[in-house]
């Protein structure tokens, strides 16, 4: 009895251990099962993919850079296949050339500029014609006094309807300036890539709303590629602008466009500042205030250093 007894005692340490084994082998396959499930749960799922480092290189090859950001938003209704027939791609020799020259040209294929319907006639007229305009401006005139219930015919008004007539005719002379007499070859190739500026360029121009005057001064400043223009050039393109009906805006935009195209510098930067007679003698009638425009054209656009360098060469940063 006592043997069994022992035997028995003996034996119990040895099946609680092979219980244990198989108990520790059971948990481990459970956490398998439990791995292999939640593994399977995510595969249900997205695959989850890896971010890619915005200031450090790939850390694998299963990183994916994230596709870059589109600028333009379609347009709906519009397939994207003929979005991108509408839209050419540009050579890299096409797309430097875009850079450089201005976004809108602003000289015809004849030299004239922004010509408009009866430029050409005007420019080709004979003298017999040109006799017939100025009395169809005088008779204007004319009717002008006799409608602000003025006397035409008094001392002091005789031969004010001509000398009106005249007087804008030469107003308005810009229209039949041609840009290649005014340029006349003076372009030089100096291999001068630094800022050139003519500042204080006095401006007589006629607001087309009003047919009132409009004075002020531009500043002109460009940055060569190689090539610098004379620099008388610069008041004469300005000039030829401003003689005729004009907005100051636009005056502003078109002188630096026709610098841009005729010279294909790396930039243009035209800044004017004048007082308009219409806001002067009526309207608001305010006197002390000056209108500032400003067109930039190429690197004077996309530095800011350049920009500001320019603005304070001409003194508009002084104040």
């Amino acid at each position: 009895m006592v043997e069994f007894e022992a035997q028995v005692d003996s034996d119990v340490p040895s099946g609680s251990s092979v219980s244990g084994e198989k108990k520790g082998k059971g948990n481990k396959r459970s956490r398998a099962d439990d791995a292999s499930k939640s593994l399977a749960a995510i595969g249900t799922h997205k695959k989850a993919e890896r971010r890619s480092s915005v200031s450090k290189p790939a850390r694998d090859l299963r990183d994916q850079p994230e596709p870059a950001p589109k600028s333009k938003k379609k347009r709906k209704g519009r397939p994207a296949a003929a979005a991108a027939a509408i839209e050419p791609t540009l050579t890299p020799i096409e797309a430097e050339e875009a850079s450089t020259r201005s976004p809108s040209p602003v000289i015809d294929f004849d030299g004239l500029s922004r010509p408009s319907v009866g430029t050409r006639e005007r420019l080709e007229e004979t003298d017999a014609q040109k006799q017939e305009r100025l009395e169809k401006m005088k008779g204007a005139v004319r009717t002008l006094l006799e409608c602000v219930g003025e006397d035409p015919d008094r001392e002091g008004l005789l031969a004010t309807p001509e000398r009106y007539a005249k007087a804008m005719l030469f107003f308005t002379k810009g229209y039949q300036e041609n840009v290649g007499d005014i340029v006349n070859n003076a372009i030089f190739q100096e291999g001068h890539n630094e800022m050139v500026i003519v500042k204080d360029i006095e401006i007589f121009s006629m607001c087309e709303h009003h047919l009132v005057p409009f004075i002020g001064k531009m500043h002109i400043g460009y940055i060569p590629s190689n090539a610098v223009i004379g620099i008388s050039k610069l008041p004469r393109i300005a000039e030829m602008f401003s003689r005729r009906l004009q907005i100051q805006e636009r005056l502003t935009r078109e002188v630096a466009n026709a610098i841009m195209e005729i010279l294909k510098p790396q930039g243009v930067h035209v800044v004017m500042e004048s007082s308009h007679l219409c806001m002067v003698m009526r309207g608001v009638e305010k006197t002390g205030s000056t209108t500032i425009t400003s067109c930039v054209l190429g690197c004077f656009e996309s530095k800011e250093k350049t920009r500001n360098e320019f603005l304070s060469l001409i003194g508009v940063n002084r104040r």
